[in-house]
Order: structure tokens, then C-alpha cells, then sequence
């Protein structure tokens, strides 16, 4: 469903002109508010100047995420700006440079040259119809055709998801418990409107044709819904209950079978080869660049066995959280 408002976003976006900052703007404005009344963060135990100031910090950063998000979308398409979310996985490579064995050390280097190289194919326009090396057909049916990009093009997304995969670093770091991990996210949220208020007013001003803030009923009630709170919750029971991270091999199959299944629906310039091909490709290098973290869980999780620690972890598991 988040992905669907993606495509529900870039189709308006598309079809009107409108400004991509005031369309977020005017989305976290009522996600905000809504996110307040549902955690209410001034209640139940005093949250500490520890944990508040970090998380407004990270609005900060969530709006600048936004900010080069919706610049990417507009740019590369969703097909594109979707992918170059998993470049959160580079962190992966970054803490095996500070702090990992050199034993790993090359395996990740390995999987950020293979999604260095993915990402290129798509700034290549592997994954589209009317660039492909596969695509063997002149005039392809489609609806929106892309617009020619080239790397620089392509970097603003990549990008973003670094900064996205940053704020989700932090947002887990400061709390580990749900109920207060939500109370910080709500203030994340509302730091992040406020980041972006003065931005998008300014693009209002003098950065974009029209004054009027941009409204489309699906498209804004969906993204507003979909793509910032109810996908804070997924991803949460996501990560507790199916241990599936956002940069990780699996979510990246699912969400590639969405976005296969929208780029048909919405009739996009899709090569459905060159899709598979830059995603095999970005899936292997998310798949190597992570893997002395689930090397090391798995080497805890043995020892832990043979000390009698993981039953009690088990027994643990089936109290409320």
C-alpha cells in the first residue's frame, strides 16, 4: 500500500506541475497532528532531554530525507526512487570499515561495488522499456515516459535512503521498548514539519509556478496513511516479528513484486528483464553488505544455546512488550 501511494503521488505530481515539497509538506502537516493524538508523548513517564533532543535532531534529518525523496521521485521516476532506498545498506559497509574483522572486510566492499553497479543500470535505464538492452520492442504501451537522467541524476536518491537508513539507526538506538519508541516517533515527526515549514514556504514563494497548496484526494490521503504512519507500524512488527530490517534481501523481493505489479497496473515504462537483472544485482550486494551482522547474530544466538540462554529468551518472548 505504500508503494501504491508512491505511484498515486508521482502520477499527480506528473499529470499537474505541482511543487513535490509543498505535496510532502502539506502530508506531514495532518500526519503530524494525527501522530501527537494517537501517542500523545507529553503523557505517562517524563521523557528525558537525552531522549528528546535526539529524536528532534532526527526530524531534522527525516525532513532532509524528504526534501531529496521527493526531488528524486520527481526526477527518476518511482521505479527508480523505491530502489535507492535500500542504499541505506551501505552503512553496513561503513561500520565493517570502523569496526569490523578483516575478514569481512572485502565481502562488503564486494556488495557495495555490486549495488554501486545496479544503480548505475538504472541511471542507465536498464529497467526501462525504452532504454533497455532487452527490450526489443520500438514502441512500447505506455503512459508516463521517462525522462533522460544520468548518475548525478541518480545520487539524489541514493542519498536519500542513506539518510533514511540513518534516522531509522537513531530512532532505534534511543529507545528499544515500543511504547516509547512510538512517543519519540511522534515527536520525530512533528520536529520533521516543522524542519520543513520555512523550506516549503519559501518554494511557495519563489520556487514553484502556482501558490496554491497542491490537493488530490487519493494521493494525499494515501500517502498521508500509507507512506508515513501506518508503515512506521509494518516496519516495526516487521523487524520484531518476522526479523525482516528495511535494507535486507527479503523486504527488497517483496517490494520488488509491488513495484513490478504497479509498474503494470499504472502502465509505466517497464522492462520487466532489465528489472529483474538491476534487482538480482542490488539484492546480492545488500545480501554481502550485511551479512557479518547476521554472521555475528548467528554466533550469538549459537553460544547462547550452549549456555542455556536462548530458552530463556524463548520463555521471555511471550510477555507483553
Amino acid at each position: 500500500m505504500r508503494i501504491w501511494s508512491v505511484y498515486s503521488m508521482y502520477r499527480y505530481l506528473s499529470q499537474t506541475g505541482a511543487s513535490v515539497l509543498l505535496f510532502i509538506f502539506s502530508c506531514l502537516v495532518p500526519s503530524s497532528i494525527l501522530c501527537l493524538l494517537l501517542q500523545k508523548p507529553w503523557k505517562g513517564r517524563p521523557l528525558t532531554n537525552t531522549q528528546v533532543v535526539p529524536s528532534v535532531i532526527n526530524g531534522g534529518v527525516t525532513a532532509l530525507y524528504f526534501i531529496l525523496w521527493g526531488m528524486g521521485l520527481k526526477s527518476c521516476g518511482p521505479l527508480r526512487a523505491i530502489l535507492a532506498e535500500y542504499s541505506g545498506a551501505v552503512l553496513g559497509v561503513l561500520s565493517a570499515v570502523l569496526y569490523g574483522r578483516r575478514g569481512n572486510l572485502w565481502k562488503k566492499v564486494g556488495g557495495l561495488f555490486a549495488m554501486l553497479a545496479s544503480f548505475y543500470f538504472l541511471s542507465r535505464g536498464w529497467a526501462l522499456a525504452t532504454k533497455s538492452p532487452f527490450s526489443f520492442s520500438d514502441n512500447p504501451d505506455t503512459e508516463f515516459q521517462s525522462e533522460e537522467i544520468g548518475v548525478k541524476d541518480m545520487l539524489i536518491p541514493v542519498f536519500a535512503g542513506i539518510l533514511s537508513a540513518i534516522r531509522r539507526v537513531v530512532a532505534r538506538r534511543l529507545s528499544l521498548k515500543n511504547q516509547l519508541k512510538r512517543r519519540l516517533h511522534a515527536i520525530t515527526i512533528a520536529s520533521a514539519t516543522c524542519f520543513l515549514f520555512p523550506v516549503a514556504m519559501w518554494d511557495m514563494i519563489i520556487g514553484s509556478t502556482s501558490v496554491e497548496l497542491p490537493f488530490s484526494a487519493w494521493a494525499f490521503s494515501s500517502f498521508v496513511l500509507f507512506g508515513i504512519i501506518l508503515i512506521f507500524y509494518v516496519d516495526s512488527i516487521a523487524e520484531e516479528r518476522l526479523h525482516m530490517v528495511f535494507s535486507s534481501p527479503r523486504h527488497l523481493m517483496v517490494a520488488g513484486g509491488c513495484v513490478i505489479v504497479m509498474e503494470i497496473a499504472y502502465k509505466m515504462d517497464f522492462s520487466l528483464p532489465g528489472f529483474l537483472l538491476c534487482a538480482t544485482i542490488l539484492g546480492f550486494g545488500i545480501h554481502e553488505a550485511t551479512s557479518l551482522d547476521r554472521t555475528r547474530k548467528d554466533s550469538l544466538q549459537s553460544s547462547d544455546i550452549s549456555n542455556g540462554v536462548y530458552e530463556d529468551r524463548i520463555q521471555m518472548s511471550a510477555l507483553p512488550t
